[in-house]
Protein backbone atom coordinates (compact mmCIF):
# COMPACT_ATOMS: atom_id res chain seq x y z
CA UNK A 1 0.00 0.00 0.00
CA UNK A 2 2.50 2.64 1.07
CA UNK A 3 4.54 1.95 -2.46
CA UNK A 4 1.44 2.34 -4.18
CA UNK A 5 0.36 5.43 -2.65
CA UNK A 6 4.36 6.71 -3.66
CA UNK A 7 3.48 5.66 -7.08
CA UNK A 8 0.20 7.37 -6.94
CA UNK A 9 1.91 10.64 -5.41
CA UNK A 10 4.85 10.84 -7.50
CA UNK A 11 2.69 10.48 -10.74
CA UNK A 12 0.52 13.47 -9.97
CA UNK A 13 3.33 15.83 -9.17
CA UNK A 14 4.81 14.70 -12.29
CA UNK A 15 1.85 15.39 -14.12
CA UNK A 16 1.57 19.17 -12.64
CA UNK A 17 5.06 19.55 -13.37
CA UNK A 18 4.79 18.58 -17.05
CA UNK A 19 1.57 21.04 -17.39
CA UNK A 20 3.14 24.05 -17.14
CA UNK A 21 6.30 26.14 -15.17
CA UNK A 22 4.48 28.86 -13.31
CA UNK A 23 5.23 32.30 -14.02
CA UNK A 24 4.80 34.89 -11.56
CA UNK A 25 1.38 35.90 -13.12
CA UNK A 26 0.49 31.86 -12.95
CA UNK A 27 -1.12 30.28 -10.09
CA UNK A 28 -1.73 26.59 -9.66
CA UNK A 29 -3.98 25.49 -7.29
CA UNK A 30 -5.23 22.47 -5.78
CA UNK A 31 -8.13 21.80 -3.82
CA UNK A 32 -9.84 18.39 -2.55
CA UNK A 33 -12.53 18.70 -5.23
CA UNK A 34 -13.58 20.84 -8.04
CA UNK A 35 -16.96 22.39 -8.14
CA UNK A 36 -19.77 20.20 -8.91
CA UNK A 37 -21.44 22.66 -10.95
CA UNK A 38 -20.53 26.09 -13.34
CA UNK A 39 -24.22 27.19 -12.55
CA UNK A 40 -23.44 29.06 -9.09
CA UNK A 41 -27.77 28.61 -8.27
CA UNK A 42 -27.74 25.25 -8.54
CA UNK A 43 -26.04 24.31 -4.92
CA UNK A 44 -25.25 26.34 -2.15
CA UNK A 45 -21.81 24.83 -1.39
CA UNK A 46 -18.82 26.38 -0.48
CA UNK A 47 -17.16 24.72 -3.66
CA UNK A 48 -19.84 26.76 -5.21
CA UNK A 49 -19.68 29.99 -3.63
CA UNK A 50 -15.56 30.12 -4.16
CA UNK A 51 -16.14 30.04 -7.91
CA UNK A 52 -18.49 32.61 -7.77
CA UNK A 53 -15.94 35.01 -6.52
CA UNK A 54 -13.62 33.71 -9.21
CA UNK A 55 -16.32 34.30 -12.54
CA UNK A 56 -18.67 36.36 -10.77
CA UNK A 57 -19.18 39.49 -8.45
CA UNK A 58 -21.68 40.73 -5.78
CA UNK A 59 -23.00 43.20 -5.22
CA UNK A 60 -21.04 43.97 -1.86
CA UNK A 61 -19.02 41.39 -0.10
CA UNK A 62 -17.38 40.68 3.07
CA UNK A 63 -14.02 42.39 3.73
CA UNK A 64 -11.73 39.91 6.26
CA UNK A 65 -13.20 42.57 9.18
CA UNK A 66 -16.35 40.93 8.23
CA UNK A 67 -17.64 44.69 6.73
CA UNK A 68 -19.43 45.08 3.69
CA UNK A 69 -17.60 47.09 0.90
CA UNK A 70 -19.09 47.73 -2.57
CA UNK A 71 -18.53 45.65 -5.38
CA UNK A 72 -20.97 45.87 -8.44
CA UNK A 73 -23.10 48.10 -6.02
CA UNK A 74 -21.26 51.71 -5.83
CA UNK A 75 -23.28 52.62 -2.86
CA UNK A 76 -26.06 51.65 -0.86
CA UNK A 77 -28.82 53.55 1.40
CA UNK A 78 -31.84 52.67 3.34
CA UNK A 79 -35.15 54.43 2.00
CA UNK A 80 -36.95 53.06 4.61
CA UNK A 81 -38.43 49.93 6.79
CA UNK A 82 -38.33 47.64 3.84
CA UNK A 83 -36.33 49.20 1.11
CA UNK A 84 -32.40 49.33 0.48
CA UNK A 85 -31.46 51.58 -2.38
CA UNK A 86 -28.01 50.37 -4.92
CA UNK A 87 -26.81 52.21 -7.10
CA UNK A 88 -25.11 50.06 -9.84
CA UNK A 89 -21.62 50.02 -11.20
CA UNK A 90 -21.39 51.79 -14.84
CA UNK A 91 -19.22 49.93 -17.65
CA UNK A 92 -19.50 46.54 -16.37
CA UNK A 93 -19.11 44.08 -18.86
CA UNK A 94 -20.02 40.57 -18.58
CA UNK A 95 -17.53 37.62 -20.24
CA UNK A 96 -19.79 37.11 -23.16
CA UNK A 97 -18.93 40.96 -24.23
CA UNK A 98 -22.38 41.99 -23.00
CA UNK A 99 -23.08 45.31 -20.78
CA UNK A 100 -24.35 44.42 -17.51
CA UNK A 101 -27.57 47.05 -16.28
CA UNK A 102 -30.16 46.70 -13.66
CA UNK A 103 -32.12 44.08 -15.83
CA UNK A 104 -29.94 41.63 -15.46
CA UNK A 105 -30.37 41.66 -11.35
CA UNK A 106 -33.88 41.53 -11.95
CA UNK A 107 -33.49 38.34 -13.30
CA UNK A 108 -30.88 36.94 -11.19
CA UNK A 109 -33.14 37.73 -8.52
CA UNK A 110 -35.90 35.85 -10.22
CA UNK A 111 -33.91 33.05 -10.73
CA UNK A 112 -32.70 33.28 -6.86
CA UNK A 113 -36.05 32.88 -5.69
CA UNK A 114 -36.55 29.32 -7.88
CA UNK A 115 -33.58 27.83 -6.77
CA UNK A 116 -34.38 24.90 -4.59
CA UNK A 117 -30.81 25.86 -2.95
CA UNK A 118 -30.88 29.63 -2.69
CA UNK A 119 -34.68 30.45 -2.29
CA UNK A 120 -34.38 30.36 1.44
CA UNK A 121 -31.77 32.88 2.06
CA UNK A 122 -34.30 35.13 -0.21
CA UNK A 123 -37.80 34.09 1.55
CA UNK A 124 -37.59 37.14 3.42
CA UNK A 125 -37.23 39.41 0.38
CA UNK A 126 -40.35 40.74 -1.59
CA UNK A 127 -39.15 42.12 -4.83
CA UNK A 128 -36.20 43.42 -6.90
CA UNK A 129 -37.20 47.12 -8.39
CA UNK A 130 -35.88 48.54 -11.37
CA UNK A 131 -35.73 52.10 -10.77
CA UNK A 132 -33.22 52.54 -13.89
CA UNK A 133 -30.49 51.11 -15.68
CA UNK A 134 -28.03 51.69 -12.95
CA UNK A 135 -30.19 51.83 -9.81
CA UNK A 136 -32.09 49.00 -8.15
CA UNK A 137 -34.11 48.73 -4.82
CA UNK A 138 -34.07 45.43 -2.99
CA UNK A 139 -37.53 45.30 -0.88
CA UNK A 140 -38.22 42.92 1.82
CA UNK A 141 -42.08 41.62 2.90
CA UNK A 142 -41.30 43.37 6.49
CA UNK A 143 -38.93 44.84 8.61
CA UNK A 144 -34.92 42.91 7.67
CA UNK A 145 -32.26 43.04 9.66
CA UNK A 146 -29.84 41.25 7.44
CA UNK A 147 -30.41 42.93 3.50
CA UNK A 148 -26.98 43.79 3.12
CA UNK A 149 -25.59 39.81 4.37
CA UNK A 150 -28.35 38.58 2.10
CA UNK A 151 -26.76 40.75 -0.73
CA UNK A 152 -23.54 39.57 -0.73
CA UNK A 153 -25.17 36.62 -2.52
CA UNK A 154 -26.55 38.54 -5.32
CA UNK A 155 -24.04 37.56 -8.26
CA UNK A 156 -26.00 38.79 -11.19
CA UNK A 157 -26.00 36.39 -14.44
CA UNK A 158 -26.05 37.41 -18.27
CA UNK A 159 -29.37 37.21 -19.12
CA UNK A 160 -29.29 37.51 -22.77
CA UNK A 161 -26.46 34.81 -22.30
CA UNK A 162 -28.96 32.55 -20.52
CA UNK A 163 -31.95 33.32 -22.29
CA UNK A 164 -33.70 31.16 -25.19
CA UNK A 165 -32.82 27.36 -25.46
CA UNK A 166 -29.99 25.61 -26.40
CA UNK A 167 -28.83 22.91 -29.14
CA UNK A 168 -31.53 20.81 -27.71
CA UNK A 169 -34.36 22.86 -27.60
CA UNK A 170 -34.17 23.22 -23.57
CA UNK A 171 -34.14 26.23 -21.35
CA UNK A 172 -30.48 27.21 -21.29
CA UNK A 173 -32.19 29.61 -17.76
CA UNK A 174 -33.43 25.89 -16.01
CA UNK A 175 -31.77 24.85 -12.87
CA UNK A 176 -31.01 20.90 -13.10
CA UNK A 177 -30.10 19.84 -9.73
CA UNK A 178 -27.76 17.37 -9.57
CA UNK A 179 -28.27 16.98 -13.52
CA UNK A 180 -26.54 18.37 -17.31
CA UNK A 181 -28.06 21.51 -18.13
CA UNK A 182 -26.98 24.57 -20.33
CA UNK A 183 -25.95 26.69 -17.15
CA UNK A 184 -24.08 23.76 -15.39
CA UNK A 185 -22.04 23.46 -18.33
CA UNK A 186 -21.54 27.08 -19.64
CA UNK A 187 -20.73 30.59 -17.80
CA UNK A 188 -20.74 34.31 -18.48
CA UNK A 189 -20.27 36.12 -15.41
CA UNK A 190 -18.56 39.84 -14.45
CA UNK A 191 -15.89 38.30 -12.55
CA UNK A 192 -11.80 38.64 -12.81
CA UNK A 193 -11.30 35.09 -14.11
CA UNK A 194 -13.14 33.18 -17.19
CA UNK A 195 -12.87 29.25 -17.63
CA UNK A 196 -11.42 28.34 -20.91
CA UNK A 197 -11.30 24.49 -20.89
CA UNK A 198 -12.79 21.99 -18.15
CA UNK A 199 -12.38 18.55 -17.43
CA UNK A 200 -14.43 17.62 -14.30
CA UNK A 201 -12.88 16.06 -11.97
CA UNK A 202 -9.37 16.47 -13.86
CA UNK A 203 -8.53 20.26 -14.34
CA UNK A 204 -9.99 23.62 -14.84
CA UNK A 205 -8.06 26.34 -16.75
CA UNK A 206 -8.93 29.79 -15.80
CA UNK A 207 -7.54 33.07 -17.29
CA UNK A 208 -7.76 37.05 -16.67
CA UNK A 209 -10.95 38.95 -18.00
CA UNK A 210 -9.15 41.59 -20.50
CA UNK A 211 -12.63 43.63 -20.06
CA UNK A 212 -12.81 42.90 -16.20
CA UNK A 213 -14.26 46.02 -14.63
CA UNK A 214 -11.98 46.49 -11.60
CA UNK A 215 -8.58 48.48 -12.96
CA UNK A 216 -8.03 49.39 -9.31
CA UNK A 217 -7.04 45.63 -8.17
CA UNK A 218 -3.76 45.12 -7.68
CA UNK A 219 -4.28 41.04 -8.48
CA UNK A 220 -1.69 40.14 -11.00
CA UNK A 221 -2.98 36.27 -11.50
CA UNK A 222 -3.41 35.60 -15.32
CA UNK A 223 -4.09 32.34 -15.45
CA UNK A 224 -5.26 30.09 -12.90
CA UNK A 225 -4.95 25.63 -13.55
CA UNK A 226 -7.10 24.43 -10.67
CA UNK A 227 -6.37 20.56 -10.07
CA UNK A 228 -8.96 18.64 -8.16
CA UNK A 229 -6.51 16.56 -5.55
CA UNK A 230 -8.18 14.29 -2.99
CA UNK A 231 -5.84 12.81 -0.97
CA UNK A 232 -4.75 15.21 2.20
CA UNK A 233 -1.16 13.94 1.56
CA UNK A 234 -0.98 13.94 -2.26
CA UNK A 235 -2.20 17.91 -2.30
CA UNK A 236 0.30 18.40 0.45
CA UNK A 237 4.01 16.38 -1.18
CA UNK A 238 2.50 18.39 -4.35
CA UNK A 239 3.26 21.74 -2.90
CA UNK A 240 6.12 21.00 -1.27
CA UNK A 241 8.14 19.56 -4.30
CA UNK A 242 6.53 22.84 -6.59
CA UNK A 243 4.07 20.96 -8.80
CA UNK A 244 1.23 23.24 -7.22
CA UNK A 245 1.38 26.84 -5.83
CA UNK A 246 -1.61 26.65 -3.32
CA UNK A 247 -3.30 24.47 -1.61
CA UNK A 248 -7.11 23.63 0.37
CA UNK A 249 -8.27 22.53 2.66
CA UNK A 250 -4.87 21.27 5.01
CA UNK A 251 -5.37 18.71 7.30
CA UNK A 252 -3.97 19.49 10.75
CA UNK A 253 -2.10 15.84 10.44
CA UNK A 254 0.14 18.21 7.99
CA UNK A 255 0.87 21.62 9.74
CA UNK A 256 4.10 20.97 11.13
CA UNK A 257 5.43 19.59 7.63
CA UNK A 258 4.54 22.61 6.21
CA UNK A 259 5.80 24.89 9.09
CA UNK A 260 8.89 22.52 8.69
CA UNK A 261 9.27 23.68 5.17
CA UNK A 262 11.51 26.68 3.43
CA UNK A 263 9.50 26.77 0.43
CA UNK A 264 5.88 27.11 1.52
CA UNK A 265 4.13 28.55 4.56
CA UNK A 266 1.04 28.13 6.34
CA UNK A 267 -2.46 30.35 6.90
CA UNK A 268 -4.92 28.90 9.63
CA UNK A 269 -7.80 30.93 10.84
CA UNK A 270 -10.87 30.35 13.36
CA UNK A 271 -13.99 29.14 11.58
CA UNK A 272 -17.31 28.94 12.09
CA UNK A 273 -18.26 25.80 9.85
CA UNK A 274 -20.87 23.36 12.58
CA UNK A 275 -20.24 20.03 11.82
CA UNK A 276 -22.65 17.66 12.62
CA UNK A 277 -24.96 14.45 12.19
CA UNK A 278 -28.46 14.68 11.28
CA UNK A 279 -30.75 11.90 12.23
CA UNK A 280 -33.37 11.61 10.04
CA UNK A 281 -37.28 10.59 11.42
CA UNK A 282 -38.67 9.55 8.75
CA UNK A 283 -36.30 6.68 7.88
CA UNK A 284 -36.20 4.87 11.87
CA UNK A 285 -38.93 5.81 14.00
CA UNK A 286 -36.65 5.10 16.81
CA UNK A 287 -34.90 8.32 16.14
CA UNK A 288 -38.58 9.93 16.64
CA UNK A 289 -37.81 8.89 20.39
CA UNK A 290 -36.34 12.37 22.27
CA UNK A 291 -34.57 9.50 24.36
CA UNK A 292 -32.51 8.00 21.63
CA UNK A 293 -31.39 11.15 20.20
CA UNK A 294 -30.22 11.90 23.28
CA UNK A 295 -28.86 9.04 24.32
CA UNK A 296 -26.69 9.23 20.87
CA UNK A 297 -25.75 13.08 21.63
CA UNK A 298 -24.27 11.47 24.63
CA UNK A 299 -22.26 8.58 23.51
CA UNK A 300 -20.25 10.67 21.16
CA UNK A 301 -16.96 12.49 22.84
CA UNK A 302 -16.74 15.38 20.52
CA UNK A 303 -13.99 16.58 22.35
CA UNK A 304 -11.72 13.48 21.74
CA UNK A 305 -12.67 13.89 17.87
CA UNK A 306 -11.35 17.56 18.56
CA UNK A 307 -8.10 16.58 20.33
CA UNK A 308 -7.71 13.34 18.13
CA UNK A 309 -8.95 13.67 14.43
CA UNK A 310 -8.31 17.17 14.66
CA UNK A 311 -5.39 17.55 16.46
CA UNK A 312 -6.99 20.54 18.31
CA UNK A 313 -7.84 22.36 15.47
CA UNK A 314 -11.43 22.99 16.00
CA UNK A 315 -13.37 24.11 18.48
CA UNK A 316 -16.10 21.24 19.94
CA UNK A 317 -19.37 22.20 19.30
CA UNK A 318 -22.74 21.57 21.52
CA UNK A 319 -25.17 24.08 19.25
CA UNK A 320 -24.67 25.72 15.90
CA UNK A 321 -23.93 29.25 16.49
CA UNK A 322 -20.36 29.81 17.20
CA UNK A 323 -18.93 32.62 19.94
CA UNK A 324 -19.79 35.50 18.41
CA UNK A 325 -22.90 34.88 16.80
CA UNK A 326 -25.96 36.45 18.43
CA UNK A 327 -27.76 32.59 18.99
CA UNK A 328 -24.63 31.92 20.99
CA UNK A 329 -25.97 30.40 23.94
CA UNK A 330 -23.14 30.25 26.80
CA UNK A 331 -25.23 27.54 29.14
CA UNK A 332 -25.20 25.14 26.26
CA UNK A 333 -22.51 22.70 26.58
CA UNK A 334 -20.96 19.54 24.96
CA UNK A 335 -22.12 16.40 26.95
CA UNK A 336 -20.26 13.55 26.49
CA UNK A 337 -21.64 10.90 29.04
CA UNK A 338 -21.29 6.99 28.17
CA UNK A 339 -23.15 5.72 31.24
CA UNK A 340 -26.13 8.21 31.10
CA UNK A 341 -26.18 7.12 27.25
CA UNK A 342 -26.98 3.33 27.95
CA UNK A 343 -29.19 4.20 30.20
CA UNK A 344 -31.42 6.43 27.94
CA UNK A 345 -31.18 3.43 25.58
CA UNK A 346 -32.55 1.20 27.71
CA UNK A 347 -35.37 3.48 29.21
CA UNK A 348 -36.57 4.06 25.76
CA UNK A 349 -36.60 0.51 25.31
CA UNK A 350 -33.63 0.04 23.19
CA UNK A 351 -30.69 -1.85 25.35
CA UNK A 352 -29.96 -4.37 23.06
CA UNK A 353 -29.67 -1.72 20.44
CA UNK A 354 -30.61 -1.58 16.46
CA UNK A 355 -28.57 -1.35 13.11
CA UNK A 356 -28.44 1.63 10.91
CA UNK A 357 -26.94 3.53 7.44
CA UNK A 358 -24.82 6.19 7.66
CA UNK A 359 -23.37 8.35 4.67
CA UNK A 360 -20.31 10.98 5.02
CA UNK A 361 -18.30 12.88 2.06
CA UNK A 362 -14.26 12.09 2.19
CA UNK A 363 -13.38 15.16 0.36
CA UNK A 364 -15.66 17.52 2.00
CA UNK A 365 -14.56 18.51 5.39
CA UNK A 366 -11.19 18.14 6.93
CA UNK A 367 -11.14 14.37 7.93
CA UNK A 368 -14.76 14.22 7.27
CA UNK A 369 -14.34 10.62 6.87
CA UNK A 370 -11.82 9.78 9.68
CA UNK A 371 -14.71 11.96 11.62
CA UNK A 372 -17.62 9.47 10.33
CA UNK A 373 -15.74 6.36 11.30
CA UNK A 374 -14.78 7.59 14.94
CA UNK A 375 -18.99 8.64 15.34
CA UNK A 376 -19.37 4.74 14.16
CA UNK A 377 -17.31 3.56 17.06
CA UNK A 378 -18.52 5.75 19.52
CA UNK A 379 -22.34 4.89 18.48
CA UNK A 380 -21.32 0.80 18.60
CA UNK A 381 -20.61 1.51 22.48
CA UNK A 382 -24.23 2.15 23.29
CA UNK A 383 -24.98 -0.91 20.89
CA UNK A 384 -25.90 0.93 17.42
CA UNK A 385 -24.55 -1.02 14.73
CA UNK A 386 -23.64 1.54 11.92
CA UNK A 387 -23.17 0.29 8.48
CA UNK A 388 -21.25 3.63 7.21
CA UNK A 389 -20.53 4.27 3.38
CA UNK A 390 -18.15 7.69 2.44
CA UNK A 391 -17.64 8.79 -0.62
CA UNK A 392 -16.52 12.01 -2.99
CA UNK A 393 -18.72 15.22 -2.65
CA UNK A 394 -19.37 14.93 -6.30
CA UNK A 395 -21.37 11.37 -5.20
CA UNK A 396 -22.50 12.32 -1.46
CA UNK A 397 -24.41 15.47 -2.45
CA UNK A 398 -27.11 13.92 -4.61
CA UNK A 399 -27.47 10.80 -2.47
CA UNK A 400 -27.77 13.52 0.24
CA UNK A 401 -30.73 15.25 -1.64
CA UNK A 402 -31.75 12.04 -1.57
CA UNK A 403 -32.19 11.80 2.19
CA UNK A 404 -30.47 7.79 1.13
CA UNK A 405 -28.85 6.87 4.81
CA UNK A 406 -30.59 6.95 8.18
CA UNK A 407 -27.53 9.54 9.62
CA UNK A 408 -25.87 11.99 7.45
CA UNK A 409 -22.97 14.49 7.85
CA UNK A 410 -23.56 18.21 7.32
CA UNK A 411 -21.37 20.85 7.74
CA UNK A 412 -22.60 24.50 7.73
CA UNK A 413 -21.19 27.56 7.60
CA UNK A 414 -23.91 30.31 7.87
CA UNK A 415 -24.37 32.21 4.79
CA UNK A 416 -25.42 35.77 6.03
CA UNK A 417 -22.86 35.34 9.43
CA UNK A 418 -26.02 35.14 11.30
CA UNK A 419 -27.58 32.11 13.53
CA UNK A 420 -30.66 31.82 12.03
CA UNK A 421 -29.43 30.92 8.62
CA UNK A 422 -28.22 27.95 10.26
CA UNK A 423 -32.12 27.42 11.63
CA UNK A 424 -33.36 28.11 8.20
CA UNK A 425 -31.54 25.10 6.53
CA UNK A 426 -30.67 22.74 9.35
CA UNK A 427 -33.39 22.66 11.15
CA UNK A 428 -36.83 24.22 10.20
CA UNK A 429 -39.61 21.56 8.79
CA UNK A 430 -38.27 21.02 5.23
CA UNK A 431 -40.70 23.11 2.85
CA UNK A 432 -39.44 22.94 -0.86
CA UNK A 433 -42.35 25.94 -1.53
CA UNK A 434 -40.23 28.33 0.58
CA UNK A 435 -36.94 26.54 0.44
CA UNK A 436 -36.68 26.64 4.45
CA UNK A 437 -35.52 23.17 5.47
CA UNK A 438 -33.37 22.18 1.97
CA UNK A 439 -30.56 20.70 3.87
CA UNK A 440 -32.69 19.46 7.28
CA UNK A 441 -31.91 15.67 6.20
CA UNK A 442 -33.03 14.32 9.77
CA UNK A 443 -36.70 15.66 9.47
CA UNK A 444 -36.53 17.50 12.56
CA UNK A 445 -39.80 19.44 12.78
CA UNK A 446 -40.77 21.94 15.87
CA UNK A 447 -43.10 24.61 15.70
CA UNK A 448 -41.08 26.83 18.41
CA UNK A 449 -38.37 26.09 15.65
CA UNK A 450 -40.00 27.13 12.86
CA UNK A 451 -42.38 30.40 14.44
CA UNK A 452 -39.69 31.81 16.36
CA UNK A 453 -37.36 31.96 13.27
CA UNK A 454 -39.26 33.59 11.47
CA UNK A 455 -40.75 36.04 14.12
CA UNK A 456 -36.31 36.69 14.39
CA UNK A 457 -36.09 37.66 11.41
CA UNK A 458 -38.43 40.63 11.65
CA UNK A 459 -36.87 42.00 15.09
CA UNK A 460 -34.46 44.48 14.60
CA UNK A 461 -33.57 45.09 18.77
CA UNK A 462 -30.39 43.53 19.02
CA UNK A 463 -30.88 42.92 22.35
CA UNK A 464 -34.63 40.77 21.93
CA UNK A 465 -33.42 38.92 18.80
CA UNK A 466 -30.34 37.82 20.63
CA UNK A 467 -32.72 36.14 23.67
CA UNK A 468 -35.13 34.90 20.52
CA UNK A 469 -32.23 33.19 18.76
CA UNK A 470 -30.39 31.95 21.96
CA UNK A 471 -33.39 30.33 22.93
CA UNK A 472 -33.87 28.18 19.72
CA UNK A 473 -30.58 27.09 20.17
CA UNK A 474 -31.68 25.98 23.85
CA UNK A 475 -34.88 24.19 22.38
CA UNK A 476 -32.86 22.26 20.10
CA UNK A 477 -30.25 21.56 23.03
CA UNK A 478 -32.83 19.97 24.87
CA UNK A 479 -34.84 17.80 21.72
CA UNK A 480 -31.16 16.64 20.91
CA UNK A 481 -32.54 17.51 17.51
CA UNK A 482 -28.79 16.61 15.77
CA UNK A 483 -25.33 15.39 16.86
CA UNK A 484 -23.30 18.54 17.37
CA UNK A 485 -19.68 17.69 16.85
CA UNK A 486 -17.64 20.53 16.12
CA UNK A 487 -16.75 23.87 14.65
CA UNK A 488 -14.17 23.82 12.01
CA UNK A 489 -10.98 25.90 11.49
CA UNK A 490 -9.68 26.89 8.41
CA UNK A 491 -5.92 26.46 6.96
CA UNK A 492 -4.49 27.09 3.01
CA UNK A 493 -0.77 26.51 2.20
CA UNK A 494 1.03 28.24 -0.24
CA UNK A 495 4.50 28.54 -1.34
CA UNK A 496 6.58 31.38 -0.81
CA UNK A 497 5.75 34.54 -2.66
CA UNK A 498 2.28 33.97 -3.20
CA UNK A 499 0.40 36.53 -1.04
CA UNK A 500 -2.44 34.82 0.62
CA UNK A 501 -3.17 36.61 3.61
CA UNK A 502 -4.61 39.44 2.10
CA UNK A 503 -7.24 37.43 0.34
CA UNK A 504 -8.48 34.28 2.20
CA UNK A 505 -10.77 34.91 5.11
CA UNK A 506 -13.66 33.39 7.41
CA UNK A 507 -15.83 32.98 4.87
CA UNK A 508 -13.57 30.66 3.25
CA UNK A 509 -13.98 32.58 -0.01
CA UNK A 510 -10.83 33.91 -1.17
CA UNK A 511 -10.80 36.80 -3.45
CA UNK A 512 -8.18 35.41 -6.17
CA UNK A 513 -8.74 38.34 -8.57
CA UNK A 514 -6.61 40.15 -5.67
CA UNK A 515 -4.32 38.06 -5.31
CA UNK A 516 -0.46 39.38 -5.78
CA UNK A 517 2.30 36.64 -6.43
CA UNK A 518 5.74 38.13 -5.63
Amino acid sequence: MKNRFLLTTGLVIASLLAFTTASAKDLRMAYDADPVTLDIHEQLSGGVLQLSHMSFDPLIRWTKELAFEPRLATSFQRLNATTVRFTLRKGVKFHSGNKMTASDFKWTFNRLKQSPDFKGIFANFQALNIIDDYTIDLVTTGPYPLVLHTATYIFPLDSQFYSGTDANGNDKAAIVKNGASFASTNMSGTGPFKIVSREQGVKIVFERFADYWDNASKGNVDRIVFTPIKDEQTRVAALLSGGVDFIAPVSPNDFDQIRASDNAKLITMPGTRIITFQLNQERRKEFQDQRVRMAMVHAINNEAIVQKIMKGFATTAAQMSPTGYLGHNPNLKPRYDLALAKKLMKDAGHENGFSVTMMAPNNRYVNDDKIAQAVAAMLSKIKIKVDLQTMPKAQYWPSFDDRAADIMMIGWHSDTEDSANFYEFLAMTPDQSTGMGAYNSGNYSSDYVDQQTVKANQETDIAKRTKMLQAIENKMFQDAAFIPLHWQNLAWAARKGVNLDPVVNALNFPYLGDLVID
